[in-house]
């Protein structure tokens, strides 16, 4: 798993705007790294700021969100492909060697191992780390589980439950009914974790 200065600092390393956009979109939305490389231009739908992912594991169609961000991102990606002749209407969003064909996952894993380097990290990492860090990254910002197992594509929470590191800040952040009961009983008002000593 990454921190979220770790994950800007994988993006900012990125061999290349195509990369950054890709690596963008496995951690901004939490996707597979078989469902990036196969993602395509018209998938992205910046009206209702989505993007559709077909056949994803099971194959099973669903929505996964795209922030302001990431649209950002891929519209720079977009005008650089453009201008280099890469990206073709209707086609694939990250074109492989040859236009015509998909980005490949292990040109994929390259660039994560390849930007990880010159960003200093040292642990291993692949597109999947991208994708835990997504999960654990809103699951710390109080995202319910369900939401999460629905963006990550996940047909049962059991999946998600396991898939999401329950971080050390997360566990702090958590108060025990124990202590909510013992303040009760003592007549005190309820406190929270930050309180405790």
């Amino acid at each position: 798993m990454l921190s979220v200065e770790e994950a800007a600092r994988l993006l900012q390393s990125a061999p290349g705007m195509k990369y950054k956009a890709a690596l963008g979109v496995a951690y901004g939305a939490g996707l597979r790294v078989s469902e990036v490389a196969h993602l395509k231009v018209d998938d992205i739908d910046s009206t209702r700021m989505l993007i559709r992912v077909e056949q994803g594991k099971g194959g099973k169609d669903r929505n996964a969100m795209l922030s302001p961000q990431l649209l950002e991102l891929l519209r720079m990606w977009w005008r650089e492909g453009r201008k280099r002749g890469v990206l073709i209407a209707h086609g694939w969003l990250f074109p492989g060697q040859n236009v015509t064909d998909p980005i490949s996952t292990r040109q994929l894993h390259r660039a994560v191992q390849e930007a990880a380097e010159v960003a200093g990290i040292r642990k291993r990492v692949s597109p999947h780390t991208l994708r835990h860090s997504f999960a654990t990254h809103l699951l710390e910002q109080d995202v319910d589980i369900r939401v999460i197992q629905v963006l990550l594509g996940h047909s049962k929470l059991e999946t998600t439950a396991l898939y999401t590191k329950v971080s050390t800040r997360t566990i702090h952040a958590v108060s025990s009914p124990l202590d909510q009961l013992m303040a009760l009983m003592e007549g005190k008002p309820p406190t929270g974790p930050d309180d405790a000593g």
